[in-house]
């Protein structure tokens, strides 16, 4: 699970996502909203805990910007700011938690397992769409054009990654990080032949082709217009 923190203060930031390392996640952190909402909208996080008054651009807007975006990912608000109306104007932005500072680590620990939980959740009831292509992430089924197509474990992964971010070009880089959690290395052409096995699968009987190379950048699925 990967998870942004955007704080601006020293050792809150330092302390929190040290904490998440700990607890086995994968942590990126940000000290100023403007390269909050650049990574939000950017890369792809499980979950964010968000800061209200930062540098650059403040949490409230942070979060309006990966909702009009239309990112659904859970946002948990790490505050000073204890007033009911603040906590009342994040939730009506889309948030999902809020926790006031001085916290317990213990307490957002929790609090975030829960967040997490309760997203994992919805995914697995959610069924992806592009054109006749049919990924069922609760039955774990693919389909094209109502022919059941079997996949490999990777190659479903693979493939749930380019529908859910279908349209966006995906660097090799991301791929290897989302869907074999390993650093990318250029020297080796592991990508390569995975998308390249998953074309043989969806794409090779079909007229209209999905998975599409852009070239020195990655790979997009993209339904043709």
């Amino acid at each position: 699970m990967k998870i942004l923190i955007v704080e601006d203060e020293l050792k809150t930031g330092a302390s929190v996502q040290q904490g998440l390392v700990e607890a086995g996640f994968v942590v990126d952190l940000d000290r100023d909203g403007t390269d909050g909402l650049h990574h939000a909208l950017t890369e792809a996080y499980d979950l964010l805990v968000l800061d209200v008054m930062l540098p650059g651009m403040n949490g409230w807007q942070i979060l309006e910007g990966i909702r009009r975006a239309g990112k659904d990912v859970p946002v948990l608000f790490l505050t000073a700011r204890d007033h009911v109306d603040d906590r009342v104007k994040g939730l009506e932005l889309g948030a999902d938690d809020y926790l006031v500072k001085p916290f317990a680590f213990s307490e957002l620990l929790a609090r975030i397992r829960t967040l997490l939980r309760r997203g994992t959740r919805s995914k697995e009831a959610e069924i992806l769409r592009a054109a006749d292509l049919e990924l069922d992430l609760l039955r774990r089924r693919v389909s094209r054009g109502g022919k059941r197509i079997e996949l490999t474990v990777k190659e479903f992964a693979l493939l749930e990654l380019l529908m859910r971010r279908q349209g966006e070009v995906l660097p090799r880089s991301l791929i290897a990080s989302q869907v074999w959690d390993m650093n990318f290395d250029s020297d080796t052409n592991v990508i390569d032949v995975a998308v390249r096995r998953l074309r043989v699968k969806i794409d090779d009987d079909f007229d209209a082709k999905l998975i599409h190379t852009v070239r020195g950048m990655g790979y997009v699925l993209e339904v043709a217009s």
